[in-house]
C-alpha cells in the first residue's frame, strides 16, 4: 500500500471511531456502519424479530460459540413479556463505535434494533485455546510439568494456584495502536518495591507501537540497552519459576496471546539458575550451579584460548601436548582463527537446521551432521583433530546454560573474542574480559545493578548465586518474620 492509500485509509478509521451509531436507530446505517468496520466474510449476520420491530444480531463467526449464540437466538425468537428484562439483564448498551469494534473482537455479539440508538453487547466469546502441556523449552525434573498458554486469564489462574495470597495482585495495561493487546503486571503487595512497580507501568505506557505479538516482542522493547550483548530480561513458559520470583519480590509481565511471560528485575546470577536447584539436596545444587559457571568461560573462552596459544603464546603449552597439536596441524594450510569460524559456523548451521526440522529428523541431522562433517574436513586437511575437540566442547558447554537468552548470547559474543585472540593473543583475551566486565557493571535492570550481588555486594544474597547453602538457613529469615 503507497503512503497516500495508507493516509485515507487511516483518515477513514479515524473518522468512524470518532463518531457513534446513528442516533435515531436507523438499522440499515448501522449496519453499514459495522460492515465498514468489518469488511470480511467471517462477519455473520442474522435477521430478528423482536416485538414487532426489526433486529439483527451481528457477530464474527470465528471468535463465538455457536451454542450461545443458538441459546440468545432462540430466546429472543420465542416472544415473552419479559423480553425486555431479559435483553437488559444479558447484554450491556452502548453507541460508541470504538467499543463495538472492540467488543466484536473479544468474540461478543452486536444486536441492533430498529428505533435504538445504541448496541446491545452480548457475551458470546470463544477464543482458540490449546489445552495445558508439559513445558517444550524450560525442561525440569522435579518440577511442575505444566506450562503457560496463549490466554492470559489462564495464565493468571495458574499463577493464582502457586500463590494463594490475596497480596497476588495484578494490574492491567493496553498497548499497541492498530491491534491492541493486554498487559498484566502481576506483583505481591508488600513484597515488590513500589520504586520498581511505578517504574515497569511508566515504561509500557511509554511504547508506542501498531502491534506487540508477544511477550518477546515487549522485552525488547523494555531494555534499557538494547546493543548489549547480555540479556536483560528473562523470559519463562513455567508458572512455578514466574511464582518464584514473585515470591521474590520481583514482577511478572503476562501478555496476551503469549505463552512466555517476562520476569523484572534480573542478574546475571540468575541466569545460572534452575527450579531443579531447589528441589535438589545444597551439595548438589551448588555443584550444579559450579559447572554452568565453568561451562559459561568454556562457551566464550575456550576457542579464543586455543587460537591464542597456537598463534602466540605456544610456549606456555608442555612439550609432548605441543608436539601432539603441531602433528595434527601438520597438514592444515588455514590459519587457526580459520580454522574455528569454519567450524563455529558449521555447527551454528546445523544447530539452525535442527531446531527447524521436524523432531526425528533434527536428531539424525544433528548427530550424523556433525560426526561426517567433523571426520571429513579433518581427512580433508581443512582443519585439525584438537579444534574439532575445542569446537565440540564448546558447544556442549552452550547447551549446558540453562537459560536461552543468555546461551544464544554466548554464542555471539565468543567470535569477536576469538578475533582478538587472534590479532592479540593472550593479551586480546585479557583485554577482552575486561571490556565484558567494565560493560556488566555499567549494566542495570530497572536500578537495579546487573552484577547484583556481587556490585554493590550484599551478603545475604550470596547464600543464593553460584552455591546454595540449604533450604533451611536461605529462608531463615522469612520464617523468623512468619514466626513473628
Amino acid at each position: 500500500m503507497d503512503h497516500t492509500s495508507e493516509k485515507k485509509s487511516r483518515l477513514r478509521k479515524f473518522n468512524l471511531r470518532s463518531s457513534v451509531i446513528h442516533t435515531e436507530g436507523n438499522l440499515i446505517e448501522n449496519l453499514n456502519i459495522i460492515q465498514k468496520i468489518f469488511p470480511t466474510a467471517d462477519l455473520i449476520r442474522k435477521d430478528l424479530i423482536i416485538k414487532d420491530k426489526q433486529a439483527m444480531l451481528i457477530y464474527l463467526s470465528s471468535l463465538v460459540d455457536e451454542q450461545k449464540i443458538a441459546q440468545f437466538i432462540n430466546t429472543i425468537s420465542s416472544y415473552t413479556e419479559e423480553i425486555d428484562l431479559y435483553i437488559t439483564n444479558n447484554t450491556t448498551r452502548t453507541n460508541q463505535i470504538l467499543e463495538i469494534e472492540k467488543t466484536v473482537l473479544d468474540g461478543n455479539s452486536i444486536l441492533l434494533v430498529e428505533g435504538e440508538p445504541v448496541a446491545f453487547i452480548y457475551s458470546t466469546g470463544k477464543l482458540p485455546q490449546r489445552s495445558y502441556t508439559p513445558p517444550s523449552i524450560d525442561n525440569s525434573l522435579r518440577g511442575t510439568k505444566i506450562s503457560f498458554v496463549e490466554i492470559a486469564q489462564s495464565n493468571i489462574a495458574l499463577l493464582r494456584r502457586f500463590i494463594k495470597s490475596r497480596d497476588f495482585q495484578v494490574k492491567q495495561v493496553e498497548i499497541g495502536n492498530e491491534n491492541k493487546n493486554t498487559v498484566s503486571i502481576a506483583y505481591i503487595d508488600g513484597l515488590v518495591d513500589e520504586d520498581l512497580l511505578s517504574g515497569v507501568e511508566k515504561n509500557i505506557s511509554k511504547i508506542k507501537i501498531d502491534s506487540i505479538l508477544n511477550a518477546n516482542h515487549l522485552a525488547q522493547l523494555l531494555e534499557r540497552n538494547p546493543f548489549s550483548p547480555f540479556p536483560q530480561y528473562l523470559t519463562t513458559e513455567r508458572p512455578d519459576v514466574a511464582a518464584t520470583t514473585l515470591l521474590e519480590g520481583k514482577i511478572v509481565l503476562i501478555v496476551d496471546r503469549s505463552s512466555d511471560v517476562i520476569i523484572l528485575p534480573i542478574n546475571f546470577a540468575i541466569f545460572f539458575k534452575t527450579i531443579d536447584d531447589y528441589s535438589a539436596r545444597s551439595m548438589v545444587a551448588s555443584f550444579n550451579r559450579m559447572l554452568r559457571v565453568v561451562a559459561f568461560f568454556l562457551t566464550i573462552f575456550l576457542p579464543g584460548i586455543y587460537i591464542a596459544i597456537i598463534s602466540f603464546n605456544y610456549e606456555i603449552v608442555p612439550l609432548k601436548l605441543l608436539l601432539s597439536i603441531g602433528e595434527s596441524r601438520a597438514k592444515v594450510p588455514f590459519d587457526p582463527l580459520f580454522e574455528a569460524i569454519v567450524m563455529e559456523i558449521t555447527l551454528e548451521m546445523l544447530r539452525e537446521a535442527a531446531i527447524r526440522l521436524p523432531a526425528p529428523i533434527s536428531t539424525t541431522v544433528g548427530i550424523v551432521g556433525g560426526i561426517v562433517i567433523g571426520q571429513a574436513a579433518v581427512q580433508a586437511g581443512i582443519v585439525s583433530n584438537i579444534m574439532v575437540i575445542v569446537v565440540a566442547l564448546t558447544a556442549i558447554s552452550s547447551f549446558i546454560i540453562p537459560h536461552y537468552e543468555m546461551a544464544s548470547s554466548l554464542r555471539v559474543i565468543r567470535f569477536p573474542i576469538m578475533i582478538m585472540a587472534s590479532l592479540f593473543g593472550l593479551i586480546g583475551l585479557i583485554v577482552s574480559t575486561m571490556v565484558l566486565m567494565i560493560h556488566g557493571l555499567g549494566l542495570s535492570s530497572y536500578n537495579k545493578s546487573y552484577t547484583s550481588p556481587f556490585s554493590p555486594i550484599n551478603r545475604d544474597a550470596f547464600k543464593d548465586t553460584f552455591i546454595r547453602v540449604p533450604l533451611s538457613y536461605l529462608w531463615k529469615k522469612q520464617n523468623n518474620r512468619n514466626e513473628e
